[in-house]
């Protein structure tokens, strides 16, 4: 048995639709990504998070290796395993209008942290599947290998992605599924994998009372607002979601002088312990107020609030505020506030399947067939020319050869290869066959796995992919059957 030297990172479907072939042992291999809501909760809110400062800054992911791959071709064609096999494609349950018409909804890009924490993307697309929950993509874009085969941190897919925009939202990677069989594939023949993912969602943003703000467990902020005078002796009645702002030395006054004002005395824990609840001078202000901050301001504070311990499992670090009521004249210069309690309340965007549809997926098909492929090429050309920008997807269309290649660089025996100056950025992307342009589907069979320079004029000039084959139906069919879930709850909250 062999494994990837270093991988590349269905309504009503039935088993006995998919059913490997008589003489092949299961050949899937299925790996934990944030199974828990609230762990994908906070992989996608890691990416979501400054309006999507981490989207912006990830990168394509780059193949390990110096050498540009050379595509060599073989003496096999590719001999199927099996009966030829597909399932076919679904379309959205929900209106979702392209923001590109020449390219298919499902098409995305997959965002993950790689070996040494930098944020990279790959291409991807929604498939059918009875949950309407997977992604194809390749397999050196989920899995690492530095000893042991284990899979990426913070994996998301964002369909239909463009320049920099998620418009159908974020969906966090549950599981994920590649071969590991490989008695008869070799390290990147089997460069694919099906990823179930949890319905996706979109970050917005709800103020909220005091109380809700200081129970809400997910991302949370202040952003107090001024108001009146008028309005502050109104609000003041709600003691602790109001203040006023002024002189250090104003001159305090009794919480009953008719023109008394409230402000917020910041105080040490104990005190703020030790002090009456009520309405009077020294009282407390409100409960204790949870502040989110960031790394570096909580390593740099010094005040009187009580730091967390660190980290908490969304990523967050606090301060925690302790206030009593000081009471005071109002004189000129002061100014008030009132409430500024904001959450970040989700909203969830559904099932995959349902909001963007799936392609279809083929194996067992003979070589030699019309393909376009989708991706989000991005890296330069060998010679340093860089004709994409990764921010919008390309396509590439023709047949492909009808003999299998060898790609050496990565120990490949048997991958299919199409003419295409794509580069990297388009790793994951699916190659389909019977694609519909009108309807913009197809079967995915194959996906993107190394790019070749043959002529050595310095370009990219053909790419390749594993070829979907029995094994393949194999793992999908275990892929499959993947039982995923909303990871926000009505209101916006983060479920556990």
């Amino acid at each position: 048995m062999k494994r990837l030297l270093f991988p590349l990172a269905a309504a009503g479907l039935t088993a006995a639709v998919l059913a490997a072939p008589a003489t092949a042992a299961p050949s899937w291999a299925k790996d934990d990504l944030a199974p828990k809501p609230a762990d994908a909760y906070g992989v996608a809110n890691f990416w979501l998070d400054a309006n999507g400062a981490a989207l912006r800054k990830a990168t394509q992911y780059t193949l390990d290796t110096k050498q540009v791959p050379k595509l060599v071709g073989s003496a096999s064609k590719g001999a199927p395993d099996g009966k030829p096999g597909m399932t076919g494609p679904t379309t959205a349950t929900k209106a979702a209008p392209s923001t590109n018409v020449n390219i298919p909804k499902t098409i995305g890009k997959v965002f993950f942290l790689d070996k040494e924490g930098k944020t990279r993307w790959c291409s991807a697309t929604s498939i059918q599947s009875r949950n309407r929950n997977l992604v194809a993509t390749a397999g050196h874009c989920v899995f690492a290998n530095n000893g042991k085969e284990n899979v990426y941190d913070k994996w998301v897919f964002i369909p239909g992605y463009y320049q920099g925009k998620a418009p159908w939202g974020v969906y966090a990677g549950a599981y994920a599924f590649a071969p590991y069989d490989l008695d008869t594939y070799d390290d990147y023949d089997g460069d694919y994998a099906f990823v179930a993912v949890h319905n996706g969602f979109s970050l917005g943003s709800k103020e909220v009372s005091l109380k809700e703000w200081t129970a809400w467990q997910g991302e949370k902020w202040l952003k107090p607002r001024e108001i009146t005078a008028a309005e502050f002796r109104k609000c003041v009645l709600n003691l602790g979601e109001c203040w006023s702002v002024g002189p250090k030395d104003a001159e305090l006054a009794g919480p009953d002088h008719p023109e008394a004002v409230l402000e917020r005395n910041e105080v040490s824990k104990q005190t703020y312990a030790a002090a009456k609840v009520g309405k009077g001078q020294g009282f407390k202000f409100g409960p204790p107020v949870e502040e989110p901050v960031t790394a570096t301001e909580w390593r740099a504070y010094n005040g009187l609030g009580e730091k967390g311990t660190g980290p908490d499992k969304l990523g967050n670090y606090t301060i925690t505020h302790y206030y009593t009521q000081k009471w005071v004249k109002p004189g000129s210069a002061r100014k008030y506030y009132e409430g500024g309690f904001i959450v970040g309340a989700a909203k969830d965007t559904g099932r995959l399947g349902d909001t963007v549809g799936g392609q279809g997926v083929a194996w067992n098909q003979p070589l030699g067939q019309q393909v376009t492929v989708f991706g989000y090429p991005s890296a330069p050309h060998p010679d340093g020319d860089k004709p994409f920008t990764g921010t919008t997807p390309k396509w590439c269309a023709g047949k492909t050869n009808t003999k299998s290649y060898q790609v050496n660089t990565f120990k490949v025996e048997t991958h299919q290869v199409l003419k295409c100056s794509m580069t990297e950025g388009a790793d994951g992307g699916p190659w389909l066959i019977k694609y519909n342009n009108g309807k913009r589907s197809g079967y995915v069979n194959g996906v993107t796995s190394v790019g070749g320079d043959n002529n050595g004029d310095g370009r990219i000039d053909f790419i390749s992919s594993a070829i979907f084959d029995g094994e393949t139906a194999d793992v999908y069919n275990k892929a499959n059957y993947a039982s995923t879930k909303s990871i926000v709850g009505p209101n916006g909250e983060m479920l556990k």
